[in-house]
């Protein structure tokens, strides 16, 4: 490995903040000695594409500057490989970020902070979740979340938060549990109702919703949250308790654990990162020290 350090860079993250942030992290990165080199791509492809050509030569670190999706594309190009992985978080969620107690909208600050980590440990080891062929650091989501996504990503107006706000109203009408079978870890599968399954590599998703509060990316096991069928109005009150992390204790929540999990529900798309994995069903594993974390 080299000192070089690869920054991979959506400049659309944070209305832009991904490509003002280049300047005040690369100052900070060559003032502590290192070459940086930029890596951008004209769509998620093309930049993850580059990004992994980036790790096979070698660089020394590869930078997310980004939200999570930038995150998630930079796990593809890093996971299980010893190029260690810094996160430079200007993104809406930044929910890697913010679980990893790593500055936000910060650029200055969170470059220095890898920077650090760099010449101190080389990266710390954690785990991540493959579901399929993809990587994952936080939260993979099926179900009536997945369904907001879905119905978000369609929506053309407006931008931003309020889209997705639009996006829950409207799942919200059309509320209905989905027939879920879930097998962990090899034993029997269990077949279920529920409106949503989210797996926890991490605690949150959705700009801190602690949908999974107990998850953990150091002690190899995936976290289930299960919220069975239930009524618009338990629903709503529940929800602002995910924030918190203590909808958990509602009678329609189960927590479980897990190394390997499959899911399958018929009609459901997975989401992990905030990212569109495909139709269920999908065989999710936890993998320890997948990664190294250039944090504090």
């Amino acid at each position: 490995m080299t000192s070089d350090i690869t920054l991979l860079v959506n400049p659309a993250a944070g209305r832009g903040g991904g490509a003002r942030a280049v300047g005040p992290a690369a100052r900070v990165l060559r003032d502590a000695g290192h070459t940086v080199r930029t890596v951008l791509g004209a769509d998620a492809a093309g930049a993850g594409a580059r990004a992994r050509e980036a790790v096979a030569a070698g660089t020394g670190a590869l930078l997310a500057v980004g939200g999570d999706g930038t995150v998630s594309l930079a796990l593809g190009a890093v996971a299980g490989t010893p190029v260690p992985l810094g996160v430079i978080a200007v993104g809406s969620g930044n929910d890697y970020a913010r679980t990893h107690g790593l500055p936000l909208r910060d650029p200055a600050a969170a470059a220095r902070t890898a920077a650090t980590a760099l010449k101190a440990h080389g990266g710390r080891p954690a785990d991540l979740g493959r579901a399929g062929s993809r990587w994952f650091g936080t939260v993979l989501a099926s179900g009536f979340d997945s369904r907001v996504n879905d119905r978000g990503n369609r929506l053309p107006w407006p931008r931003g938060r309020l889209r997705y706000d639009l996006a829950l109203l409207a799942e919200l009408a059309a509320l209905r549990p989905f027939r879920y079978r879930i097998r962990r870890d090899g034993e029997p599968a269990e077949e279920i109702e529920a409106t949503l399954v989210a797996v926890g590599n991490g605690p949150a998703y959705g700009g801190g919703m602690r949908i999974c509060p107990g998850a953990r990316d150091d002690d190899g096991l995936l976290d289930l949250t299960v919220v069975g069928p239930c009524s618009r109005a338990t629903l709503l009150g529940v929800f602002p308790r995910v924030y918190r992390g203590t909808h958990v204790s509602h009678p329609a929540v189960r927590t479980l654990r897990a190394r390997t999990v499959t899911l399958d529900a018929p009609g459901v798309t997975a989401y992990a990162d905030g990212e569109p994995l495909g139709p269920l069903p999908l065989d999710v594993t936890s993998v320890p020290g997948a990664v190294r974390l250039l944090v504090p």
